[in-house]
This record gives C-alpha cells, structure tokens and sequence, in this order.
C-alpha cells in the first residue's frame, strides 16, 4: 500500500509541475481578450475575408470613374495600306508616295507608336448598381468578421473561467485526498488496535482510491482546458495557458447579471443590433442591388474617350502629335437570353437573402430571450448548489463529530465526506456555469462578452467557498 501511494503521489506531482507552470505568469482575462482580438484564428482569416471583399469592391469603379493609360508600341509593314497609313501618321507624305509602282509595292515601314489614353465612363448603369452591391457585400463580410471577433471573445471568457474551475476541481480533490488519507492511517490503527474492523479499513482505502482517481482526471481536464485555452488564443505551441489559482466569490459572480446592456432601448432592439444580424441586413441590400445591376444590364451605355498620339520611323513619343476625341454609346437588345437569367438568378437570390434577414433577426430575438432564461436558472441553481454546500459542509462536520464519539460508522464519515466534496465541487461548477450563461447572453444580445475581465477586480483569494 505504501509503494502504491508513492507511485501515486508521484504521477500527481508530474501532473501538478505540467499544469502550473511556476515561471509563468498568471494570464488575465483582460490580456486574454486582448491576444484573442489580435490573434485568434477564426478572427485573422474573418478579417482577411473581409479585406478581400472591401478590395474587390472596387473592381467595379472601372466602369463609373474615368482612367487613364500610357501606351508604346512598334510595328514594321509592307502591307500597302498600312505603309501608306504609317508614312501618313508620320506627316511623312511626298508626291513621290503616290507612285502606283510605290503604293502597290512599298517598301518596309517603320513606326514606334507612343499615345496616352482617357477613357471617361458617361452613363453605366450596370456598373453604378455592381459597385452598389458590391460595396453592401464587403460591409457584410466586415459585420461578419466583427460577430466572429465577438463570437470569439465569449468563447475566450467561457475556456478562461472553464480553466479556472478545473484548477479549482484539482485544489478541491487535493485536500479530499489528503483527508482521505489521513482516515486511511487513522483506520489502520485503529484496525491494528482492534477498535474497528479489516471491512473499515479496506472501505477508507477504496475511499482514498476513488479520490485519487478523481483528482489525476481532473488534472488531466485542467491540462486540457488549458491547452484548448491557448488554441483559442491563437497560440500555435501545445503549451497550457498559466491561469491564476484565486477563485470568485458568489457576490462577485452573481453581480456579472447586473452588468449594463447596450443603450439602444429594448433589449429587442439592443439584439436587432447583432453583428449578423447586421451582416444578415447588408447581405439583403447587397442582393437587391445586384438585382438592380441585372436590370440595368438592359439600358444603353455611354462611353468617352480622348487620345493623344505620337509616331515616329525610330523614336518613342517623337513627332508631331495627333488627337482624337469620340463618345460610343452601345445598347445590347439580346444576348441570347442570358440577361433573362441573370435578372431571373438575381431576384430568386434577393428572395432568399430576404429571407435570411428575417430568419436572422427572428433567431437572435429567440436566442436573446433563451440566454436570459439561462442567466436566470444558472443563478437559481447557484443558490441551490451554495445552500447544499453549507449544508453539507454541516453534516460532514456532524458525523465526523459521532464518529468520534463512537456513534457513527466508518461508512457514514466516508459517505459524509464524498457528499461534502461533491457539493463543493457541484459549488464550483455552478459558479461557472453563472459566468457562462452571462457571457453567452450578452453575446445573444449584441453586448461584449469581453465586459466579464470586471471579474479581473474582483478576485477573491480567501479559501472559503462562499462570501
């Protein structure tokens, strides 16, 4: 028995150095929020989409603003029309080049071309309602990446205090092993005394077993909270996160409901606010002006340009200039049916994204008043799990009383004690739980989970488990 308590309280102590990480720091919430912000996964490839969108949401300015281009080229001819074309842009031009011997046959023409270019769009009206659609589309990618940073940042604070809660659990099984322990020495001498029987002795030892188990899962699961803690963090080493050991009082926990929601009136139009409830909206502007784009395809275009030219037998933008000006206006009456189906596609698109938005704003009003009703019940069960708590705390404290006066049983302290340490860590856990419904309710209604590192202020070190 005492070689296994050894290997036991080793494999602990392994535990124990991988867990807590002494040189490390304990990381705020606060500084966790801020890390997660700048380099949690799901947020950098969010925001990289959204910057993808927003540049892409210029491509169809090519089609509104005016451009301009510089352009250089050379050829060599003996085609007749184009030796002549060329001499003539040359302002090169002679009697002798109207020879019919000449004209016919011309010798090899030179010309380096150099010419800058204006091309100025009039009237696009396809090109005005795509830029329109494609504007509203990179603001919902950036609605987007703004519910993924939020979606993130509650995900942040419920690993953060699930952490917690595990190093909690760890500190709790501790102490239980320890007491158990010390009734397992206690028994053995009484045993040897003859004052209980072998059946106590071997009841204190599965006791202390089941404990022990206990407590090696639990820094397993502390180890683990850790490490998916960095994983959210964007850290990309498997190294577990240093947390800090103090634990929250039930006041401090239960003040996180009261803290303020968005001032924007009901908690209805606080959720109508969401992020993709946002994105959702923006996704439906962005469909019905495509849809509009489709539409215009079917108006005329109007287009100008300027170009100013340059020819030369041998050098680049040499010679006397020539200009040219010109409008162009285009009207495509059929396509072969393809504008049909695109005016078609486009509609059925707003539809849905029509659709969408209404689903959206629906599922966040439902899922506002759901998290509020999690609060409530997760505060309600902090009560319940505080007073079975004290409670008990209170028989374990009684029976240990009668056993030591001879009037209870090894089996009724035991019994006592697992309760007591259930309890405990039932506590524990409904204190978490608390600090999860309110971050996921104030992520339901567009509020910033990131206002929980309040709780930073108000860490309570004293080894009680409640206020």
């Amino acid at each position: 028995m005492r070689n296994t308590h050894f290997l036991l309280a080793a494999l602990l102590a392994f535990a124990g150095r991988a867990t807590a990480q002494p040189g490390a720091a304990p990381l705020r919430l606060a500084d966790a929020l801020a890390e997660a912000d700048a380099r949690a996964f799901a947020n950098r490839q969010a925001a990289a989409a959204a910057n993808a969108d927003r540049a892409r949401a210029a491509l169809p300015l090519k089609g509104i603003v005016p451009s301009a281009r510089v352009e250089g080229g050379f050829i060599r001819t003996t085609d007749p029309i184009g030796a002549f074309g060329t001499t003539l842009r040359q302002r090169a031009v002679s009697p002798a080049a109207f020879d019919p011997a000449r004209l016919n046959f011309p010798a090899p023409v030179n010309n380096v071309q150099g010419g800058v270019v204006l091309e100025v769009p009039v009237l696009n009206g396809d090109a005005l309602t795509g830029w329109r659609a494609a504007r509203s589309a990179a603001e919902a990618s950036s609605a987007v990446a703004d519910w993924t940073t939020v979606g993130t940042r509650a995900n942040v604070v419920r690993a953060y205090y699930g952490g917690v809660l595990a190093q909690q659990k760890v500190a709790m099984l501790t102490q239980a092993r320890g007491a158990a322990e010390s009734a397992v020495r206690q028994v053995e001498r009484m045993v040897a005394q003859g004052l209980v029987t072998k059946a106590d002795a071997l009841q204190a030892r599965v006791r202390a077993g089941d404990v022990t188990t206990q407590l090696l899962q639990a820094e397993h699961d502390a180890r683990s909270a850790q490490q998916q803690l960095a994983l959210l963090l964007g850290r990309q080493d498997a190294a577990p996160v240093a947390l800090p050991d103090a634990r929250h009082g039930d006041t401090a926990v239960r003040a996180l409901a009261a803290l303020p929601a968005p001032a924007s009136g009901s908690r209805a139009a606080a959720t109508l606010q969401r992020d993709d409830v946002r994105a959702a909206r923006l996704g439906a502007r962005a469909a019905r002006a495509d849809q509009q784009r489709a539409a215009a395809t079917l108006l005329p275009r109007v287009n100008g340009f300027a170009r100013y030219d340059w020819n030369s037998p041998a050098t680049l933008y040499a010679g006397r200039p020539n200009w040219t000006v010109g409008v162009l206006a285009s009207w495509s009456l059929f396509g072969g049916g393809s504008e049909l189906a695109d005016m078609a596609g486009t509609a059925a698109r707003a539809r849905s994204a029509r659709a969408g938005e209404e689903a959206a704003r629906a599922s966040a009003l439902t899922e506002a008043d759901a998290a509020a009703r999690a609060v409530t019940l997760a505060l309600e069960r902090l009560d319940l799990a505080a007073l079975a708590a004290d409670q008990s705390r209170e028989a374990h404290r009684l029976v240990e009383k009668r056993y030591a006066g001879g009037l209870a049983t090894i089996a009724e302290l035991l019994t006592a004690e697992t309760s007591a340490t259930g309890a405990a860590l039932a506590h524990a856990a409904a204190r978490y739980a608390v600090i999860d419904a309110v971050a996921m309710h104030r992520r339901a209604i567009g509020a910033d989970p990131g206002a929980l590192a309040a709780l930073d202020a108000a860490v309570s070190t004293v080894n009680t488990p409640r206020e």
